[in-house]
């Protein structure tokens, strides 16, 4: 038998799965790639604002992670987790249509990220249990590369109704409600767990003892994500340096298009090459990338070097979203393979919140590009941090 043959495929669910996000991502992403500029220009907020919902928003999302993972594990199943989440973050849409005041659209967002919190520690949980080693690399990948084909689709649907409702945002908003509720149909009738998936014995997703478990490798994947965070603040000032260069209301989805579109691409490619290559010098390169994207964003709202930006930001996404996904799996004991990923969004949670808050801060009070040359610092430091120590990161737990 050829190597090849003898090389387990991805499994069905994963491929499942997969789709379940795309679906959401159209969902959420056909709101999220207007919601910046219906913010600003129909209710009047400013930078400072923008960045404090959404880091607010992303953080409750990771941070609830935590709370997610640990109880997948003590409670040894994946999927009923996954679908709570999935559900809340499709009733949340109808929020944002009837949405009039900032206040309005912070709590429809904190809605829909907590039901991500809820489902995504889980979910990457149940793709790390369903996928062999062999092809762990590759199943994360693809799954990303499919959420990130939705965030491309969402985007470029809302672009038509914009132009065809004549930038109606709440006629939108309401569309979206559709893929949601399809993405939850989906998970409950496409996927299945394995049978015998580990089972946690602690009630307390911060007890110390768990986290004494967790070891050293682990816990600088945990540091330099943390750092990484605080480089790439919300993509919601992408948008705003977008318009900044003259990019019209209705395309303003555009630049989650093009940054998806890279996204996507290279997602699986880099997830596949993660199998076979060392995760410190790969996790570098895209650092790298994203200082790249930093400084082109830092340096002129003149769309070559926005959309070079964007660009860049997307391929960074790509090659490091799936990696630090399965540079925790590898690094995890199995059993706390749910709380890991809960522990690690947890900190990354917290950088978001500093990170986007900053971002916005500068905004108003220094300008945009004050903004992108503080992401590149903070991506300087973490490549610093990784180039100097990255041997540490390269011992995995044993285990499946």
């Amino acid at each position: 038998m050829s190597d090849a043959a003898a090389k387990p495929r991805i499994p069905s669910a994963v491929w499942a799965l997969g789709f379940v996000s795309l679906l959401m991502d159209v969902s959420s992403e056909m709101i999220h790639s207007l919601l910046p500029v219906f913010l600003v220009s129909s209710l009047g907020a400013s930078a400072l604002v923008l960045g404090l919902i959404e880091g607010a928003a992303e953080a409750t999302a990771l941070i609830v992670k935590v709370f997610s993972g640990a109880l997948s594990d003590l409670w040894g199943r994946r999927k009923p987790l996954a679908v709570l989440g999935y559900g809340l973050g499709a009733l949340s849409k109808p929020l944002f249509a009837l949405a009039t005041s900032a206040g309005h659209v912070l709590a429809a967002r904190l809605v829909d990220r907590i039901g991500k919190g809820i489902r995504g520690a889980p979910r990457d949980a149940l793709v790390a249990d369903l996928a062999s080693r062999e092809v762990r690399g590759a199943a994360f990948g693809l799954r990303q590369s499919l959420d990130t084909v939705g965030a491309f689709l969402g985007p470029l649907l809302a672009i038509g109704l914009m132009l065809v409702t004549g930038d109606r945002f709440r006629a939108v908003f309401a569309v979206a409600i559709v893929p949601g509720a399809l993405s939850v149909a989906l998970l409950l009738l496409g996927v299945r767990e394995p049978d015998g998936a580990p089972r946690g014995r602690v009630t307390s997703p911060i007890r110390r003892e768990r986290l004494r478990r967790l070891p050293p490798a682990y816990g600088w994947v945990v540091a330099i994500g943390a750092v990484f965070t605080l480089a790439r603040f919300s993509e919601a000032f992408l948008i705003l340096r977008a318009r900044q260069g003259g990019l019209p209301i209705a395309l303003a989805p555009l630049v989650l298009i093009g940054m998806n579109v890279v996204y996507s691409a290279s997602a699986y490619p880099f997830g596949k090459l993660s199998d076979s290559t060392s995760h410190p010098r790969l996790l570098a390169y895209g650092l790298a990338v994203l200082v790249a994207a930093d400084a082109a964003l830092a340096w002129s709202s003149h769309w070559a070097w926005v959309w070079a930006g964007i660009s860049l930001w997307g391929l960074h996404m790509g090659m490091t979203q799936g990696l630090l996904a399965r540079m925790v799996a590898d690094t995890a004991p199995e059993d706390l393979r749910g709380t890991a990923y809960g522990f690690f969004n947890l900190v990354s949670g917290v950088a978001m919140l500093v990170a986007s808050a900053l971002a916005g801060l500068l905004w108003d009070r220094f300008g945009a590009a004050l903004t992108f040359v503080a992401g590149a610092v903070f991506g300087a430091i973490a490549l610093s941090a990784l180039l100097l120590r990255g041997d540490r990161l390269a011992r995995p737990a044993s285990g499946r």
